[in-house]
């Protein structure tokens, strides 16, 4: 990977692309820190201090690199996007119409796009409300006596939500220039910072709270994950396919061989996020009332990620959210027609119905085993490091080397390498002749 980076910072283009991308992300975690006008800073960082880094406190601090939890000015970072792409996805399956602009190319998907903004910017509309009326409550750090904001009114609340969903359309555009103009997928990018961004004062918090013992094991037991991870997203079933020869006026076509690769995490990290997702919108509702019964019960059974109710809903929403996202992304019937028009066949099967349901029967096995990985992975570490640290149920370490943030900091990096071994390829071509 080292000599990737250091043979594409050699290549002139590839360099000032990298270099574009490593000033966005700076400018992303300036904005990470940057407080919201109205934020008492000294206090927030007393009730972060307070808070910890368990349950939805550690979660919300992983994914938003620590700008949610300050009430920065990016503090609903990548979020709202990534719940707007989601939900975008789902309605391909509900409504025609989305689903003819998928199939109709470019075009469409920069329709698609748009769409996805605009419901960005109210989801970080509705979601920055829900922020600074708990801050206002006193709700947003429950256990914590400092007042986060200077001041109540109504003003202030407005300049938040103002900022803040500024900030998300702000971090939105960051992304979309990555994309365009820099080095790897930008979205994934932002991502891939946030996360890694808590990762020096996490393992300082474990090294000075747990000695180097325990650091040593914390290390070693995410290098086993990591190479399991690697492992997996790397693995793929390749079916064969095979071109019939064909006249097209005075020339042949076709006579080809080729294969369709099935990943066998055909899914990514999406059913791990959606199965997270889920399972601590119980425990931000029970914010608004901790004293009532549901509440308490909420806070016993799902506080605790050793608690063997959570560990049963987290197993069987992995496998759910895993088999649906396939669905609705592989279609084997939309793969057997365009192999029919085309004149391709998979040896030894008949084109039309018949690979149809071969594909969609290779397809269900290689998600069965995939759907388990992402299970077994997002709960091992958990119960290894309940063993470390047993008096939170192991959920401070979890949640940065948890199968969530390992799984997209590791598929991201695969990813953006990737690309840039691609586009080195094509830039030190030397063909048959020198």
């Amino acid at each position: 990977m080292l000599r990737v980076f250091a043979q594409a910072f050699r290549t002139p283009d590839l360099r000032q692309k990298l270099l574009f991308t490593l000033g966005i992300i700076a400018i992303f975690r300036v904005g990470s820190v940057l407080p919201t006008p109205g934020v008492d800073v000294p206090a927030v960082r007393t009730c972060v201090d307070l808070a910890g880094n368990e349950g939805i406190y550690g979660m919300l601090n992983l994914f938003s690199g620590g700008a949610m939890l300050q009430l920065a000015v990016f503090a609903l970072g990548i979020i709202p996007y990534i719940t707007a792409s989601i939900i975008l996805q789902l309605l391909t399956v509900v409504i025609p119409r989305i689903e003819a602009l998928r199939k109709e190319g470019a075009s469409g998907q920069a329709q698609i796009t748009q769409y996805t903004r605009y419901l960005t910017i109210g989801l970080a509309l509705l979601q920055s409300t829900t922020i600074v009326t708990l801050a206002r409550r006193g709700q947003f750090f429950p256990n914590c006596p400092e007042e986060v904001l200077h001041d109540d009114s109504l003003t202030t609340a407005a300049i938040m939500i103002i900022t803040m969903t500024a900030g998300t359309g702000v971090v939105m555009w960051l992304g979309e220039l990555i994309t365009d103009r820099g080095v790897g997928n930008g979205m994934s990018l932002l991502i891939f910072t946030q996360i890694v961004a808590s990762v020096p004062g996490m393992f300082w918090n474990i090294q000075t709270s747990r000695g180097w013992g325990v650091f040593g094991l914390v290390v070693a037991v995410a290098l086993v994950v990591v190479a399991l991870i690697v492992f997996v997203e790397q693995a793929q079933r390749r079916i064969p396919v095979q071109y019939a020869k064909r006249m097209v006026g005075r020339r042949m076509y076709g006579g080809s061989a080729t294969y369709i690769p099935l990943k066998i995490n055909q899914a990514g990290v999406i059913p791990v996020i959606f199965a997270s997702s889920l399972l601590y919108i119980p425990l931000l509702a029970a914010q608004f009332n901790q004293t009532s019964s549901w509440g308490l019960w909420i806070q016993d059974n799902f506080t605790r990620g050793t608690h063997p109710l959570y560990i049963a809903f987290y197993f069987l929403l992995i496998v759910g959210f895993a088999f649906f996202y396939v669905s609705i992304t592989f279609n084997p019937k939309d793969i057997s027609d365009n192999m029919k028009r085309y004149g391709g066949f998979v040896p030894g099967i008949r084109a039309g119905r018949a690979t149809e349901e071969y594909l969609a029967y290779v397809l269900n096995r290689i998600t069965s085993a995939g759907a388990i990985y992402l299970a077994l992975v997002a709960l091992l570490p958990l119960l290894a490091f309940n063993v470390l640290n047993p008096s939170d149920g192991g959920q401070s370490f979890n949640n940065m080397f948890g199968g969530t943030s390992i799984l997209i900091m590791v598929g991201v990096g695969l990813q953006t390498v990737q690309q840039i071994e691609s586009q080195l390829q094509q830039r030190n071509y030397e063909g048959f002749l020198r």
